[in-house]
């Protein structure tokens, strides 16, 4: 008889996931997903259901990866919501399930896994896009994504400045409250991205706010928002001048519209380049369109509930 699933709170997986473990697990998983020859992952297009009502959107994120065991889905909730809204854009929680048997090992809170493996994911594309000489980081947006953003890049590359954005100025002040570290704070995203080396996007937007006029030859982007085939936070002409990245094609191709409304061109997926089967072209102006992968979520899930094991045994 199978045991009970464990319950990990959200303060518990903040304590068990680190960026220092959780990003070469990541980039391991995104080359075995764009190693199409195998069944190492298992994971269609995110199903999303619309929540009319709420002005949101449930979707629904299996994976399977054979050869790691493991088998999992996230259930995530996420809202178009108004500047003066207290209510939270995202909530998520993760299924760890055993494939063999199929029962539930662990439900665990998905809020602190998605922010982690998103912000991971765009740390990776950094280090395999952004010039090395990177001195200024941008990041419009200030809500839980932004936080985690800075905290990754912070933690893994050194930059002379950060300068951050927001619709609102509380909602700039509240973030420099909360990081440790240095930060301007600008009134306008132009102001935010001019020169910048890096530029995360991580906001609610459903409409262009950073300009392809603004950004820096030679630039990287990590586009985080605008997770619906209607929504933007890119210009046309950004997209049509960058080489474009993603995290998968498919999901790209159906739920960007970064992507589709601009009609831009994707070179590659970040784990073709992690696998060195397409070029990482650190010169050029580079965006990495980040939609959020199952498989992340796996990977992630995985480590929490084998950290929880280790610590639970040490009882």
């Amino acid at each position: 008889m199978a045991a009970p699933p464990v319950v990990i709170w959200e303060d518990e997986v903040a304590e068990l996931l680190l960026y220092r473990e959780l990003i070469p697990r990541l980039e391991e998983a995104l080359g075995k997903f764009s190693r199409r020859d195998s069944a190492e992952v298992i994971q269609p297009v995110r199903t999303i259901i619309p929540l009319q009502k709420h002005n949101g959107f449930l979707g629904l994120m299996p994976t399977y990866m054979e050869n790691d065991g493991v088998l999992s889905t996230k259930f995530v909730c996420f809202y178009k919501r108004g500047d003066d809204s207290n209510l939270p854009s995202t909530q998520a929680t993760v299924v760890l399930l055993d494939p063999e048997y199929g029962n539930v090992k662990a439900v665990m809170n998905g809020e602190v896994i998605t922010r982690m493996r998103t912000a991971a994911a765009s740390a990776i594309s950094a280090k395999l896009l952004m010039r090395p000489e990177a001195e200024v980081l941008a990041i419009l947006g200030t809500g839980n994504q932004a936080l985690s953003h800075y905290s990754v890049f912070t933690e893994i590359f050194s930059f002379k400045e950060v300068r951050v954005w927001s619709h609102t100025r509380e909602g700039t002040e509240r973030f420099c409250k909360c990081v440790s570290g240095p930060v301007r704070a600008c009134v306008s995203v132009e102001e935010a991205v001019r020169g910048a080396d890096a530029i995360v996007t991580v906001t609610r937007c459903t409409e262009p706010v950073l300009f392809g006029q603004w950004v820096k030859p030679g630039a990287h982007v990590a586009a985080v928002g605008a997770c619906r085939p209607d929504w933007r936070e890119l210009d046309d002409v950004l997209m049509k001048e960058a080489v474009v990245y993603v995290d998968s094609r498919e999901g790209a191709m159906a739920e960007s519209g970064d992507i589709i409304l601009s009609g831009a061109e994707v070179l590659a997926e970040i784990g073709e380049v992690i696998n060195g089967t397409k070029p990482a072209y650190r010169e050029k102006t580079t965006v990495f369109k980040s939609l959020g992968m199952g498989v992340e979520d796996a990977v992630s899930a995985k480590l929490v509930f084998d950290q929880w094991n280790a610590k639970a045994s040490k009882r």
